[in-house]
């Protein structure tokens, strides 16, 4: 069976182009699905029932599993076996009528608009180091873009005349994202000031580690935590939370969900909605102070 789930990765890589941490994760959850499969003398995915898959998850519950975590796992083997009923290796898929628990609708974290701008100026810029790591941060909080599509931009995706990023987000889907004046003033000077020190390499990418090369998800976070230090702000603060706050800003400010939900690449609307939760509260105040029966 092993060879099999290897030539599902294999499609999810070359063909849907999934990122590395998806696919990692894809194949972490079938193997330990795979290592239950044989420890109960299951050799065959043809063999796999509905009341096998039932009694996986009743496992995982056992591991002490959240639901978050179980329906990863539950969505991975669904997408297995789709790919198997897809390309006839198997006629009936077992996970036809598997649901996923129900989730815990925890309220995303985000930065008020203090915090944000101790954050954004928490390292000097008069530093080329210090005005990278700012405009790391300034890049995420004004387009809310993930860190993993972060650390791909090349200086040919972006348009300083139009004040646009061309992005590759999950499945190299391209979208555009925009910057405003408070970030093009700090690339301009980040181009001009830091980018020959840092890229000693030549290479194309626009943020660059101390010895001139691609910095990844790790780099990021440890600047995002040093930066939170300095600025003296409790709250554990991640590159999502900036994104958090990008997207929760831009309702509080007016901006449509629509709007909101393309410029975050999220394929469906339900995923951007979660942050309306969090402009409720100004709603509410809004009505408090205009609505005549409201006020006091």
């Amino acid at each position: 069976m092993n060879d099999i789930i290897m030539k599902f990765i294999d499609e999810l890589t070359y063909e849907k182009k999934y990122s590395k941490l998806t696919i990692n994760g894809y194949e972490k959850d079938l193997k330990l699905f795979l290592e239950y499969l044989l420890e109960q003398n299951i050799k065959n995915y043809k063999s796999v029932s509905y009341q096998d898959i039932r009694l996986y998850i009743s496992y995982l519950h056992s591991l002490n599993y959240n639901n978050k975590t179980i329906s990863r796992h539950i969505s991975s083997i669904r997408s297995f076996f789709k790919y198997l009923k897809n390309n006839n290796y198997i006629t009936t898929n077992p996970c036809i009528l598997i649901s996923n628990p129900k989730l815990e609708h925890k309220l995303p974290k985000y930065l008020n608009f203090e915090d944000t701008e101790k954050l954004l100026n928490a390292f000097d810029n008069n530093n080329y180091i210090g005005l990278r790591n700012n405009l790391i941060m300034e890049i995420l909080y004004s387009t809310g873009i993930r860190v993993s599509e972060l650390v791909k931009i090349r200086l040919s995706d972006i348009s300083i005349s139009s004040r646009s990023i061309r992005i590759y987000g999950k499945g190299s889907k391209e979208r555009i994202v925009y910057f405003g004046s408070r970030l093009i003033d700090l690339l301009n000077k980040y181009l001009n000031e830091s980018y020959n020190k840092l890229n000693v390499n030549n290479l194309d990418y626009l943020i660059l580690s101390n010895k001139g090369l691609q910095i990844n998800d790790r780099f990021v976070r440890k600047i995002i935590d040093d930066a939170a230090k300095i600025a003296g702000i409790k709250l554990k603060i991640s590159p999502h939370v900036l994104r958090h706050t990008f997207a929760t800003h831009m309702l509080m400010d007016g901006a449509d969900l629509r709007s909101v939900q393309e410029l975050l690449g999220h394929e469906n609307l339900s995923t951007t909605q979660v942050y309306t939760h969090l402009t409720n509260e100004k709603i509410r105040n809004v009505y408090l102070n205009a609505h005549p029966r409201a006020r006091k």
